[in-house]
């Protein structure tokens, strides 16, 4: 697959931010012990079965992600990706189903599994609303007399924007990787498509403990090694 042709003489920086991106602003994940993760489990609350079986305890869980959501901000990560667009074509696909990029700034962003603020018919996924505040209810419709959803892809369901993605970052002059275990599919290995003559960066605490090769591993967290990394790529534009 060819490189995209630039316009503006700008280098494409694509950005895949996973879940650790958004942990340090208090955005609990499932891997997280205790709180409210630890009443439910995967299968029960993130897949079609736990949405037919039990929808309100699948409504309840996301409106309580949601309700926590409003509550907190982003990060110095998040913020220091947006000082990346003075100088560079930045887009960010996300493994997150927050909105911390968006309110940090950034103005390009793909949600490979989702967003949590957002609602669509379950009978017709291109039906996409806002939710406004933080619950969703059964009975709230979607315009075609549906029922809305939760927005995310679950467990079971195919990544509809995973093709897009791959796309995006085999175009990458520079690959900016953060906060993932690498053990999600099929985003994990997005990492993958990068062409031969890519730029590659690997931001997270663990990063030293994967074999990976021609990636430049910054074993830190999202806080620490994004603005730090942001700061070098603008220094050397």
């Amino acid at each position: 697959m060819k490189r995209a042709t630039k316009s503006d003489n700008k280098k494409n920086i694509i950005v895949l931010s996973g879940a650790g991106m958004s942990a340090e602003s208090g955005i609990l994940t499932f891997r997280d012990m205790g709180g409210m993760w630890h009443r439910y489990k995967i299968d029960e609350v993130a897949s079609p079965i736990a949405w037919r079986e039990t929808p309100q305890m699948v409504m309840d869980f996301y409106n309580i992600r949601r309700k926590q959501l409003l509550t907190v901000e982003p990060n110095l990560a998040h913020e220091a990706l947006v000082e990346l667009e003075k100088m560079y074509n930045v887009e960010i696909i996300t493994q997150n189903v927050d909105d911390l990029h968006e309110r940090a700034g950034s103005s390009n962003v793909t949600h490979l599994h989702g967003e949590l603020r957002k609602a669509r018919s379950e009978n017709d996924e291109s039906l996409i609303s806002n939710i406004e505040g933080w619950e969703l209810k059964i009975g709230d419709l979607a315009e075609d007399g549906s029922q809305l959803r939760p927005h995310i892809v679950w467990f079971g369901e195919d990544v509809p924007l995973i093709d897009y993605a791959a796309e995006k970052v085999n175009q990458a002059d520079i690959l900016i990787t953060i906060g993932t275990s690498l053990s999600v599919y099929p985003a994990a290995g997005l990492m993958s498509c990068a062409d031969q003559e890519c730029k590659n960066y690997y931001i997270d605490p663990t990063a030293n403990e994967h074999n990976l090769d021609n990636i430049e591993c910054i074993a830190q967290k999202a806080t620490i090694g994004v603005p730090k990394l942001v700061e070098q790529l603008i220094a050397t534009k």
